[in-house]
């Protein structure tokens, strides 16, 4: 099966004209079978605060949950928490709520996590605390997937378990990681279209990085080149989950939908659509 959604639920403009914000995940829901949580990277969950939003949503629906930054080495220390153990059991606490609807963690690691035996160790130990979840892993160092390195990494997160997060994102140095279509787990891959917005990728002047970096526009050829690499992937995995996160410039909606056509996928089990008045 493939899934396709996007990242967050609240800046998607063109799918809430008129919608009030208590609304928009419901409405959301409508549209997209899955979201990934981006909320839950930049600090962790209120327990009911995830079980709003799991009432929030169908049966069917399902949660891609962006694992806190002081996890993934975003940020030093352990944030509010005493330790690291404190934090894993805040994070793992906050999951509870989501129950079958959680799809699985994403740890992203950042640019400077480069390929070396002490970030080796750490992925390991994220793994460790987090098992008995579902978990993907997403790279942000090419070092990982140089020639002399690609095989190595990919057959660890194949031994360890983890689920293969393959980006499509432009190649603009050390701080971005090429396509590699590799399943490394047997039920679930995560594909994350970003852009391909070189100029931006790396443009952190003025703290205003978000309203750059993923500022794109898949065109038809684009999204035709995704939609084989897709049906590919899915050849050899079973469930495939594709999140559009190319939104600084609100173009991820339109995208995934368009995606969704060219793939001929009919979802059911979504939540109710508001219909508009003369439909």
């Amino acid at each position: 099966m493939i899934y396709i959604g996007l990242t967050g639920w609240g800046d998607h403009d063109s799918l809430y004209e008129g919608i009030p914000l208590s609304q928009k995940l419901i409405t959301y829901a409508g549209h997209f079978p899955i979201v990934e949580l981006d909320s839950s990277f930049y600090a962790v969950q209120p327990e009911k605060t995830m079980a709003k939003w799991a009432a929030e949503t169908p049966d069917s629906f399902s949660f891609i949950v962006k694992a806190y930054q002081c996890m993934t080495g975003h940020q030093n220390g352990f944030g509010p928490f005493e330790d690291k153990e404190a934090m894993f059991t805040a994070f793992i606490d906050s999951l509870q709520p989501l129950g079958s609807k959680l799809a699985m963690v994403l740890c992203q690691f950042p640019p400077w996590f480069d390929c070396r035996k002490e970030n080796v160790q750490w992925v390991r130990y994220v793994k460790e605390k987090l098992s008995g979840f579902p978990v993907a892993l997403e790279f942000r160092n090419q070092s990982w997937f140089s020639e002399s390195m690609r095989e190595r990494t990919l057959a660890f997160m194949e031994e360890e378990g983890w689920i293969h997060s393959i980006c499509d994102e432009p190649q603009a140095g050390n701080g971005s990681i090429p396509t590699v279509l590799h399943p490394t787990h047997s039920t679930k891959t995560l594909v994350r279209l970003h852009g391909r917005n070189v100029y931006g990728w790396n443009d952190t002047k003025d703290g205003k990085w978000r309203e750059v970096r993923y500022l794109y526009r898949y065109n038809e050829t684009e999204l035709e080149e995704w939609r084989h690499n897709v049906l590919e992937l899915e050849k050899k995995c079973k469930n495939i989950y594709v999140i559009f996160n190319n939104n600084s410039g609100g173009d991820a909606a339109d995208n995934a939908k368009q995606f969704i056509e060219a793939l001929g996928i009919k979802y059911e089990g979504l939540a109710p659509r508001q219909l508009d008045l003369f439909e």
